[in-house]
């Protein structure tokens, strides 16, 4: 790739510090320690009273409406969020309600969350991967999930975790690669 990859990452937690975005900080470092990134996070605890009564994309700031255009022109989406009574936050699914319909088609997201006990962990596949598929996007094959022992101080600290991580991107990227170039191609067609 000639230009640094957008990625964009979602934290869902409604947390500061927070180990949601521990974990996305450091799937951002481990991805932009194999390619060149353009990297940006939005964490919901910080923009979520934005947006929060709003009930329509019109009626956002456009604070968050950057954000949102962020996230619909991104390479690479990382979405996370702490397990909350089953699902991701509610912010977080406010937040991606708002994203336009066809605007994710094809992009590839990595799923990832956070939980208190290994038991959680299906969250990526019953909550995160039916949503973005709506979006008809990439869901990346494998997510990530992070359980409370995977942490010491908001930082991760589990040696298994990073492997984790590392095997992730490494079965991403080729798919992430693929995914500009195609997309390039097709924008150049137009």
């Amino acid at each position: 790739m000639t230009k640094p990859l957008k990625v964009v990452a979602v934290s869902g937690s409604l947390h500061s510090p927070s180990k949601t975005t521990a974990l996305v900080r450091e799937i951002l470092a481990s991805i932009g320690s194999h390619v060149e990134v353009d990297a940006h996070l939005i964490e919901i605890s910080e923009i979520g009273p934005e947006f929060a009564g709003a009930l329509t994309r019109d009626q956002l700031p456009d604070s968050v409406e950057r954000e949102l255009r962020l996230v619909e022109s991104a390479d690479l989406l990382i979405v996370a969020s702490p397990v909350y009574r089953a699902s991701f936050t509610g912010l977080f699914k406010h937040f991606f309600d708002f994203v336009g319909q066809y605007a994710l088609v094809d992009t590839p997201v990595l799923l990832a969350a956070t939980g208190g006990s290994d038991r959680h962990a299906l969250i990526l596949e019953h909550q995160f991967r039916p949503l973005f598929g709506f979006f008809q996007a990439l869901t990346l094959p494998i997510g990530i999930y992070a359980n409370n022992s995977d942490f010491e101080n908001y930082a991760v600290t589990s040696l298994q975790l990073q492997e984790r991580i590392d095997l992730a991107i490494a079965r991403a990227l080729p798919l992430v690669r693929h995914s500009v170039v195609e997309t390039a191609s097709i924008s150049h067609q137009i």
